[in-house]
């Protein structure tokens, strides 16, 4: 998929700063993809990936938050909506031991490992599901992928990332 994915984007956006936003900005990806599809196949300086992927995986934090519960609600009228949420919700609840007990740290952490299935977009899910209010919940995702970024951006730069993935 991301095969695809990485040159459409290319081809709309035309600069690879907004690729790198774009790519950060989906769930397949998020920064974890971004920054070392920048660092690798662009000419842009860190500092700027690191940026650009930190407000683009975050630009999507505040509406995903914030129509999350509306749209469990709505979409989980019909069976595959309501399958498609339990599943979801109870694939975030199984990795959110960590979220349940510290609850802000534990989102921060959550979002801040970057590993598959941990980043903003879930965070949101589980910011939902654990009850943490939303202007605490995306102050925790914030600061979490300022925390991935740093993660993926010193595992990039000395060299470990491919142990890493």
């Amino acid at each position: 998929m991301a095969e695809t994915l990485i040159p459409y984007i290319e081809y709309i956006s035309n600069n690879p700063l907004i690729a790198t936003f774009i790519l950060a900005m989906l769930p397949i990806t998020e920064l974890r993809g971004s920054i070392p599809w920048a660092y690798f196949f662009t000419d842009l300086p860190l500092i700027l990936v690191f940026i650009s992927s930190i407000v683009g995986n975050f630009f999507v934090t505040i509406p995903i938050i914030n129509l999350l519960g509306p749209s469990i609600t709505f979409f989980s009228r019909w069976r595959l909506g309501d399958r498609f949420f339990t599943w979801i919700l109870n694939r975030t609840r199984k990795r959110g031991a960590m979220i349940e007990k510290f609850h802000f740290w534990g989102l921060v952490l959550f979002v801040g490992i970057p590993l598959p299935i941990t980043g903003a977009w879930t965070g949101c899910i589980a910011a939902h599901l654990f009850g943490i209010p939303k202007p605490k919940a995306i102050m925790a995702i914030l600061l979490g992928l300022f925390v991935s970024a740093s993660i993926v951006s010193t595992l990039l730069v000395t060299g470990n990332w491919m142990i890493s993935v």
